[in-house]
Formats: structure tokens, sequence, C-alpha cells
């Protein structure tokens, strides 16, 4: 992208648009494209195709709804190269403060009302804290500490959807989509980005992910670091024999806790006690010959136990600042669901199929990218879609027609 070109958001904007409307494929595709991109950076309440529509273009809203519709839903455009686009062009802007430290591995859910949106199933809903009827996107996203960006996504099928054929071809599922469990596609998404020979970070995942042990597995034969998130009753062996995470933490003396700062929260520096010890992973999954590494343990001040647990296989002779430090780092992938949700309306679409569910998550992919791109101009205290285009006009008296979620 020629920054030259531009020395204002918008104008950076338009260049950003421009390299992308150089693999998007056939040229009747760039204005919706354009238009979409943009409609996702107004600061309109609800992204979904209709709102934007009439935001982007307020003196003919049927017509461009239409091509927006089309362009998202049944465009024969590839996710994966405009993906691979936006990772060339907002990889060098992160890594100018610093290389790459974290390869992220995590889902994000959208509530949906009813069954027939593309894999929709009764499941753990992450947004509602409880079991609901959602779709869940597995994603893995490369970060540094001053920013990260999601290079692989999609969409997780349950087998009531992959086992039923009917559905598959209402939701223009294609054939070579098979069942595959979480902690399946993460492995998948890794092996992938190790054979595009993105930079290389060490893989931090939650309890979800991290529990699983042919995961752990799967990322040390590809040569990956780790360090993962474990539920508290997983299984150990170390100096005091076989026993849960939770036990061997409530045995350590007080002289094995360490208070460590990880980084400046809004407010004031994050810090809490700590406490490391070598072990070797046990349970279900597990080999004879797992390797020996760290359970970093958290126990705050003021807690009646320990309340996190994490595996890692960083190396023996790692500064224990240093662990935390990385092992920590796995906040930034709730900065990028809170921002791809609230800023580009990552759980605005309204339609049902697996294309259009898979387009608009990477135009607001790309949209994201470029407010990456533009971090170090947009004050922390303002949104930062707000500052980049104006507020749209809007034809009088139009309203969207729901914001509900679709079924």
């Amino acid at each position: 992208m020629d920054r030259r070109r531009s020395h204002d958001s918008a104008g950076r904007f338009t260049d950003y648009l421009d390299e992308l409307a150089g693999v998007i494929g056939h040229a009747a595709r760039v204005g919706p494209m354009r238009d979409y991109c943009t409609g996702l950076l107004l600061p309109c309440e609800r992204k979904s195709v209709e709102p934007m529509a009439a935001a982007t273009a307020p003196e003919r809203v049927g017509a461009q709804h239409q091509a927006l519709l089309h362009f998202v839903a049944e465009g024969l455009w590839s996710d994966e190269i405009v993906l691979a686009k936006v990772r060339d062009m907002v990889l060098p802007q992160i890594e100018r403060h610093g290389p790459i430290e974290a390869w992220i591995i995590d889902d994000t859910s959208f509530p949906k009302h009813g069954p027939h949106s593309v894999g929709v199933t009764h499941q753990y809903c992450g947004e509602l804290g409880k079991q609901e009827n959602c779709q869940v996107a597995v994603s893995l996203s490369l970060a540094n500490h001053h920013a990260s960006l999601p290079v692989a996504y999609r969409l997780y099928l349950p087998k009531s959807w992959t086992d039923d054929n009917k559905r598959r071809k209402k939701a223009g599922i294609p054939d070579a989509i098979a069942f595959q469990t979480k902690p399946k596609m993460a492995l998948e998404q890794l092996a992938w980005a190790c054979a595009a020979g993105l930079p290389r970070g060490v893989v931090l995942m939650d309890s979800a992910y991290g529990s699983d042990a042919s995961l752990r597995r799967g990322a040390r034969d590809l040569g990956l670091d780790y360090s993962v998130a474990v539920w508290a009753r997983t299984l150990v062996e170390g100096r005091a024999g076989k026993m849960k995470v939770e036990d061997l933490a409530a045995g350590l003396p007080q002289r094995a806790w360490k208070e460590v700062t990880w980084r400046q929260g809004s407010a004031e520096p994050l810090r809490s006690r700590f406490a490391r010890v070598r072990v070797r992973a046990r349970g279900e999954g597990c080999t004879r010959n797992e390797p020996e590494e760290w359970l970093l343990i958290e126990w705050p001040k003021g807690e009646k136990a320990a309340t996190k647990y994490w595996f890692s296989s960083l190396p023996r002779n790692i500064a224990f600042d240093r662990l935390v430090d990385i092992t920590m780092m796995r906040w930034r992938i709730e900065r990028d669901y809170q921002d791809l949700k609230q800023e580009v309306g990552l759980g605005h679409f309204e339609g049902r199929g697996w294309r259009g569910f898979h387009h608009h998550a990477t135009m607001c992919i790309a949209a994201y990218g470029f407010l990456i791109s533009e971090r170090g101009a947009i004050p922390p205290s303002g949104a930062r879609s707000a500052i980049l285009l104006p507020q749209p006009a809007v034809p009088t008296g139009w309203r969207p027609r729901g914001a509900a979620a679709a079924a």
C-alpha cells in the first residue's frame, strides 16, 4: 500500500481499498466491496446489509441493498485470497512495534433466535455465558504487545449440520467440509499458518483448547511452543507424585509464590501472584512420554484458592516474569473480538448461508485490519471507527426493518 499518496485517514482508507480491489476478482465486485467495507466503518448502529445500504447510497437504497447482499451472500470471491492481502498489508504495520510474539487460538459466538442460520445449535455461548442457540467460529490471531490480527477464521459445524445433507445443501456448505471438533480445527489452522510461513509466535489458548492433550502434542510436532490454560482437575506428575493441578497448587509453600506485574492496565498496572513448577501431563489423551514442562499457577491475593493454571513448553531457563508476560498476552484476543463486534459489526450478519457468513467475517477483518494500521493516530478514549468517515446522510424517515438476530 503506497501510503505516500494520502496523509489523512480517509485517504489512506482509499489506498487500502485500492489494494483489496486488486484481489477481489471481477471488476463488478470492486464497487460493492468498497461500499461494504465503508459501511462497516461508518458510525451506524447496525452493520447488516440494509442499514449499510442506506448509509452508503441514501438515494438508491433498494438497488444498493441488492448489490451488497449479492456481494456478500453469493459473490464468488475468495476469503483466503482477501485475508492474505489484508495480512500482507497489516502485519508490517503491527511489526513496526516489535516482532510477532504470540499465535492466539480462540472462538467467538453469535446468539441466534432460530435454528436456520448455518451452524446454529444449542451449545455453550461465550457471549451469554451459558448454553444457548448460537453459531461459533474458531480463529487464529497473530499478536505482539501492540496489536493482533485474525489470520484464519472458520465456522464450527456440529454433527447435526455435517450429517444432514438437506441442511448442507440449503446453506451452501462445501462438500469438502466434514465434522471436526474445535481443537482439531485449531490444529488445522496452526498447521496452515506454519505451512504459510507466517512469523512464529508462542501458541496461546484457553482451557477449552489447552486441556486437549492431542492439540498440545500437535503443536509440539509442528515445532511450536505454547503456553495454554488447563482445567483445575487436570492431572500432572511431579516430585510429589500424580495429582490434580489444583491440589498441587494448594500444597506449594509460601516461598513458591511471586508477585508479577505483566502490563499496564487502563487505570493501574496489572499484577497478581504466580508460582511455577516442572511437571509432566497425565490423564486423558496423554502418552507415557509426555515432556516435562512448566505448570504456571495464578493465585490472586484475597482468593481462597488458585484460580488459573497453564501448561507451557517454553524453555526451562525462561525468566519467571517473561513466562507470565507471554502467557497473559491472550488478553489481546478479547480486544480483537470486542472491536470486531462493536466497531465493525462482526456479529451483525443476518444471512443464513455458509458463504455469506464467511464473506461478512472477511470484510470485517479487512476493516479491522485498517483500524489496526491507523491505531497510532486514534485517541485511546474514542471509538476507532468514528474518526475515519463522516456520519452518512440517510433518507428522511428511513429506519432499518429490525436488528434482531437472524433465525
